[in-house]
């Protein structure tokens, strides 16, 4: 089947195609279907069959929603991080409320499977959530791109505005947001004092089986007054970060996938190690990691305890941590 032609394609643009998008230069070599890879793919698949709905986590992995509304309010006016969960983040910044990849339903999938079922809830349910005026989407996987939180999200906050990557915009007035902004990688966009800029990331897109990288994927450095955040989204570790360093130049949090790893077969086209979400920071010049894209659902086969233990212990200086879902820390 022809695939449908990139409306956005620039021939100037190494990432662009015809037909889609493709990741930057020195990234993973992506997928080629031999029968090794088929072997490790049906394996996978067994092993995410066996695994699914094993809940490993300690009591206290998840703080009651209101513990963790109280500590969100105690920090007042102050920058500060609560971590809803996987990629979900709520940051205040300088007054400006942003939430990152709201995946806050039940299901990462079109429809209930047990092995897209998450294992945790989300740290504060939808009609609980402090007001929000800025949304950033990475790219259209289900973990990333709730659809039915997303629908609930533009009913509830009318006037955010939501930033996602080319090809979502249609989509985002679709379930309601009258303010959506499409952006390409190192497009900068400034609101109200808050600048958000869509930085290269080392992954791919699909939603359906016939639209795989048609739209872009992307992380977000945010700015604003004298703080920068960086947002990764998903991604693999490549040969970009270093240039959205030297472009960007440093920022004070780096917000780092590291779960989601195994089979490096499978794996390493897409998602980063432990190991590797530190190089990205180091590569990126951030201040501070926190990371992220763990502990909240089964994506892979590693042990849902290992991402956070081989993150603190990973070599490099930066200062690096890992939340419970639900806590607040202040950003300084």
């Amino acid at each position: 089947m022809l695939r449908k032609k990139n409306p956005y394609y620039d021939p100037d643009k190494y990432h662009h195609k015809p037909t889609g998008f493709r990741n930057p230069p020195g990234s993973p070599r992506g997928w080629r279907l031999t029968r090794e890879l088929a072997r490790e793919a049906a394996h996978f698949l067994g092993e995410m069959q066996r695994l699914a709905g094993h809940y490993p986590f300690p009591a206290d992995h998840v703080i009651p929603e209101a513990e963790s509304l109280r500590q969100w309010q105690v920090l007042g006016d102050a920058n500060k991080i609560l971590w809803l969960g996987h990629a979900c983040f709520l940051l205040q910044l300088a007054g400006r409320t942003i939430l990152t990849d709201p995946y806050l339903t039940e299901y990462a999938s079109p429809v209930p499977l047990r092995t897209t079922r998450r294992l945790v809830p989300a740290a504060i349910r939808i009609g609980q959530l402090p007001a929000v005026d800025t949304i950033l989407v990475s790219h259209n996987h289900y973990d990333h791109l709730d659809a039915p939180a997303l629908k609930q999200l533009a009913a509830r906050f009318p006037r955010a505005r939501v930033h996602v990557p080319l090809g979502l915009g249609a989509l985002m007035s679709s379930l309601g947001f009258r303010q959506s902004t499409e952006q390409d990688w190192f497009d900068r966009h400034e609101h109200e004092a808050l600048a958000v800029t869509a930085v290269p990331a080392v992954h791919m897109s699909r939603r359906g089986l016939m639209d795989t990288n048609s739209t872009l994927w992307c992380g977000f450095r945010c700015d604003v007054a004298d703080y920068s955040v960086y947002f990764a989204g998903d991604t693999a570790y490549g040969a970009t970060f270093a240039d959205i360093g030297a472009r960007l130049g440093p920022c004070d949090l780096g917000l780092v996938p590291i779960g989601a790893y195994q089979p490096r077969t499978l794996m390493a086209p897409v998602h980063a190690t432990p190991e590797e979400a530190v190089r990205i920071g180091e590569d990126l010049g951030a201040r501070r990691l926190i990371g992220m894209h763990w502990g909240t659902i089964r994506l892979t086969t590693e042990p849902m305890l290992e991402p956070p233990g081989r993150f603190l212990a990973a070599p490099g200086v930066i200062p690096r941590q890992v939340m419970r879902i639900g806590e607040s820390l202040a950003l300084t």
